[in-house]
């Protein structure tokens, strides 16, 4: 198994710059960025042979590699720009009529929130947020699905979707998953798992190009599946992989790039990979903890390669982020909606140096972030 420091050397990540928010936009190794652009030149080599007569087959091959790898049928899946866009098209499949609830939990992704009120308000429907504890309990007669993410964003947080699923499904609700931060994370079994709707980023976790990702739907919801435009492949027979993959003139590279990304992995044990690199976020989790005087936010098997903790009171966290940035070239974010919490990635190529970098930066600059009394 390569080392933190064998593996920077593999990825494009500016040198001088200490890279802890690979969650955000991931970051794309040099062999995969490599295939990627030679897509690109074979695209632009004899652009109608490519898309008219090539593109289609080549998709055909690189959605049966993911489809293997996340453990679905090609059928079943098709390419989206990112996890965003599949929950965008998962709610507008949902045909919601006035009065319908969505229930979700308190947890979500910021821009999926602002998808279901939007969906909803446009419907005369309402979105309905809880706690993960209590989610189930917040169903009524008016619940038609259930939306929730694998890992949550802010929080950086294992849900137990495979319960909330099964629960849900037997109550006869429609199940939408956000996995963004699944794919190359964690194994994905989506057959398995039995979710109506489960929208993944190839481009996070699985560090395959920016602009790659996934939905998948069950055969049973397929045929209410709209692409974003109407066109080409609206033409009967149509499918929903033909009506969401036909959307006029795009650049489809960093979908066929994804088959790479997959086997740059398997070539280099991930599973184990990612072990450690869990193995250093909850060390660097409860280092941080401490360097804040503050508790975990949930047990240890709740994270994976990422951990949020809360910032100290008082501490404007947007602008202790910055300062990260542009005093020392640490890259992490504060998170929303309060930016009260400290989002910590740890990637293939995060090595215990980066950590340390880190923690030698926060004291001082915690002590000169704070937000202006209130008058």
């Amino acid at each position: 198994m390569p080392t933190p420091a064998e593996l920077r050397e593999e990825f494009l990540l500016d040198p001088d710059v200490t890279f802890l928010n690979h969650g955000s936009f991931g970051a794309c190794p040099r062999t995969v960025f490599e295939r990627y652009q030679a897509w690109q030149r074979e695209l632009e080599h004899e652009p109608v042979d490519f898309i008219a007569r090539r593109l289609t087959p080549l998709l055909a091959e690189a959605r049966a590699e993911l489809s293997a790898y996340v453990g679905a049928p090609p059928q079943d899946l098709a390419f989206v720009q990112n996890a965003t866009t599949g929950v965008n098209i998962a709610a507008r499949a949902l045909d919601l009529q006035p009065g319908d609830e969505v229930l979700a939990t308190d947890l979500e992704y910021g821009a999926c929130d602002l998808t279901w009120v939007h969906v909803c308000a446009r419907a005369g429907a309402r979105y309905v947020r809880a706690s993960v504890d209590g989610l189930l309990e917040r169903v009524t007669e008016r619940t038609r699905a259930v939306f929730l993410s694998h890992v949550t964003s802010a929080t950086a947080l294992l849900l137990p979707v495979e319960a909330i699923v099964r629960e849900a499904r037997a109550a006869g609700l429609v199940t939408i998953v956000d996995g963004a931060h699944a794919p190359g994370q964690l194994p994905l079994d989506l057959d398995a798992l039995g979710a109506d709707f489960y929208a993944g980023n190839c481009h996070k976790w699985l560090c395959a190009p920016k602009g790659s990702g996934f939905l998948h739907v069950r055969p049973e919801h397929q045929d209410r599946v709209d692409g974003a435009i109407v066109s080409w492949g609206y033409e009967e027979p149509s499918t929903f992989v033909s009506r969401t993959g036909r959307q006029g003139t795009h650049d489809a590279a960093a979908y066929l790039a994804v088959p790479e990304a997959i086997a740059f992995q398997r070539e280099r044990n991930w599973d184990e990979v990612s072990a450690r690199c869990r193995a250093l976020a909850l060390e660097a989790r409860d280092e941080l903890c401490a360097a804040f005087d503050t508790e975990p936010l949930a047990p240890d098997d709740m994270l994976l390669q990422m951990a949020s903790v809360r910032i100290p009171p008082g501490v404007d966290g947007e602008a202790l982020a910055l300062r990260l940035w542009t005093e020392r070239r640490i890259e992490i974010p504060a998170m929303r909606p309060q930016k009260d919490l400290l989002r910590l990635s740890v990637a293939a190529y995060t090595t215990r140096e980066d950590v340390e970098r880190l923690l030698d930066a926060l004291p001082p600059l915690v002590r000169t972030s704070r937000s202006p009394a209130r008058p």
